[in-house]
């Protein structure tokens, strides 16, 4: 991270807000030691999405801004659903936001061991319990939220055998399903997940860090408050799905000797007077016009809706960045939408805007004619080539000039030329005048057309005293942007929209969510022309195709023989009502 993004995160100007304000009043009373510990606790079971920066921003930012520090931790207690590619991929995001973690990359499963004792320290207290009910029959015990949850009948195992079962489940002596470790709380609890829920399940199979070590994995209830306490974490800030979930991140700590805690400190530092986390919860981030649930993800890559985690469609990091979302719109975005603990639905719009304004700033202008039509220009030579000088940015000098080539034939868009034109139509017609954008003002004096009396070229002529000067004696309205015919170069474009033409795609009342889908979310359009700076300008792969849109280079699918540009933003927001 730049020094200057480290001093904006740290800035004591930060907007307020009531986490902000409880960790204040928690260093005024020296509550944990005068110390801020956060973490950032990503499940690996799929791509990072734009709810999770909003996590990520607050993680980070509380603690550099308190001159604390944030873990990352990787709660994988589900190899079923995870892998290396989710966890490689959850660190690259982070990165290219713009954060870093404090000290090495953490794993729940770095502390498997710890849990099993600490599941045994459960058993001999006499809170916990060997249970045979299938997952089907312990739902049917566990009640309703109108009805009370009925015993296990294993519920009153005597310890021996609780400690015995559990022993055995651990060295594989069973089969998947066949028992489960549950808490011993209060199965007529008005809160459900107090109703004796499952610590450990029975699972043979292959865990992405700890291989067959194991064959009896933690639950993410149970895992991620010990986690917690053992990286002595101050503040666990999560969202508000979690809320129902507090007394049980509690009862856990509660029950749990701390001095066996302490054993394990040395894992993440120690803290004077540390005393046990306390989670925090704030409202998840909702944007209307998309899906982000996992589970949803999946689902459209699966079936084909998109292409992967990274389609540039996609809410996920990874997909914005392919498509151009840069790290500080993000940034800026998740501080724009604020903190808050009522839950309310993000439009859009406000995304859009944050790269909008970013790129405005930063990226440079180039031309390129998505719809070629050839303009030939009759009063130049056939060899013609002028060099013009166009600034890369109107507003910032400091970008400095790009050289574009005039030659004799060009391109311009085919949409910028009408026989017809409706009225208000200041683009090309015949017989009328245009300026090129940083050039010479033309003429339509010709129209060729082929067989079927398509328009497959225009005949032009240029007044040679309009370089950078007005013409005489007329007004001429209208600009539009070229490219030489000779000189440019062949790219493809792809289009991006929204992926969903509804504002709630995930409403109850739809029934199937591809009834909502966008069907111009995206146009590939081949054999675009753009101006040779593009190509030749490495210092950047963001541009301003003048007239069309932000645009940036697809690192993924370019070819050094065919470059591919996807479209981030249009110039205008073209949703609002």
């Amino acid at each position: 991270m730049a020094d200057s993004e480290k001093d904006s995160q740290s800035s004591s100007t930060a907007p307020s807000n009531f986490i902000r304000n409880k960790i204040a009043e928690d260093l005024a009373s020296n509550k944990h030691g005068g110390l801020v510990q956060t973490r950032f606790p990503p499940e690996p079971n799929g791509y990072l999405h734009i709810g999770h920066a909003k996590s990520i921003c607050l993680n980070f930012s509380i603690a550099a801004q308190n001159n604390g520090s944030c873990n990352l931790r990787f709660d994988d207690t589900n190899p079923a659903k995870e892998s290396q590619e989710f966890v490689d991929e959850i660190k690259n995001n982070i990165k290219w936001l713009g954060f870093d973690w404090s000290g090495k990359v953490r794993y729940s499963s770095n502390y498997f061991e710890h849990l099993y004792n600490f599941a045994m320290q459960l058993i001999e207290n006499n809170l916990a319990y060997v249970c045979s009910l299938s997952p089907d029959q312990a739902r049917e015990y566990r009640g309703s939220l109108t009805e009370p949850g009925t015993n296990s009948p294993d519920r009153d195992r005597s310890q021996a055998e609780n400690i015995e079962l559990f022993r055995r489940m651990r060295v594989g002596e069973f089969k998947d399903g066949s028992f489960s470790l549950r808490a011993k709380i209060d199965m007529a609890s008005r809160n459900i997940n107090m109703r004796d829920p499952v610590l450990y399940r029975i699972r043979h199979i292959n865990h992405h860090q700890t291989g067959d070590k194991w064959c009896i994995y933690p639950t993410y209830d149970y895992t991620h408050c010990i986690s917690d306490a053992i990286e002595n974490v101050t503040h666990s800030l999560c969202t508000l799905e979690f809320e129902d979930h507090r007394p049980l991140y509690d009862w856990i700590l509660q029950n749990l000797a701390i001095e066996s805690l302490e054993k394990v400190s040395d894992l993440a530092g120690s803290i004077d007077n540390y005393v046990l986390p306390e989670q925090t919860e704030f409202a998840k981030l909702k944007l209307n016009y998309t899906m982000i649930g996992k589970r949803n993800l999946k689902e459209m890559i699966d079936t084909g809706v998109v292409k992967a985690w990274d389609d540039p469609r996609m809410p996920t990091l990874a997909g914005m960045r392919r498509r151009g979302f840069t790290a500080a719109s993000i940034r800026n975005f998740c501080e724009s939408v604020g903190v808050s603990r009522s839950e309310s639905v993000v439009d859009m719009g406000m995304l859009e805007h944050s790269i909008r304004e970013d790129l405005d700033k930063t990226a440079p202008r180039a031309m390129c004619v998505l719809n070629p039509l050839k303009l030939t220009i009759e009063n130049v030579d056939a060899d013609f080539v002028e060099k013009l000088s166009l600034q890369n940015h109107p507003k910032q000098e400091s970008m400095g000039r790009r050289e574009v080539p005039f030659t004799r034939e060009v391109f311009i868009d085919r949409q910028d030329f009408e026989e017809k034109p409706p009225a208000g139509f200041k683009r090309l017609v015949l017989n009328g005048e245009v300026r090129l954008r940083g050039s010479y003002v033309i003429k339509c004096i010709e129209v060729i057309k082929d067989s079927a009396g398509e328009v497959i070229e225009l005949v032009g002529s240029i007044d040679k005293d309009t370089l950078g000067k007005r013409p005489k004696g007329r007004k001429v309205k209208g600009v539009i942007h070229w490219v030489s015919a000779s000189a440019s170069i062949p790219v493809t474009v792809r289009l991006y929209d929204r992926l969903f033409n509804v504002e709630n795609p995930d409403s109850k009342d739809i029934d199937d969510y591809r009834q909502c889908l966008n069907p111009n979310s995206l146009l590939t359009l081949e054999n675009c022309r753009v101006e040779p700076s593009v190509i030749e300008n490495g210092s950047s792969s963001f541009f301003q195709f003048e007239r069309e849109g932000y645009f940036c280079v697809d690192e993924k699918d370019s070819r050094n023989n065919k470059m591919v540009f996807n479209r981030t933003i249009t110039l205008r927001d073209s949703w609002s009502s």
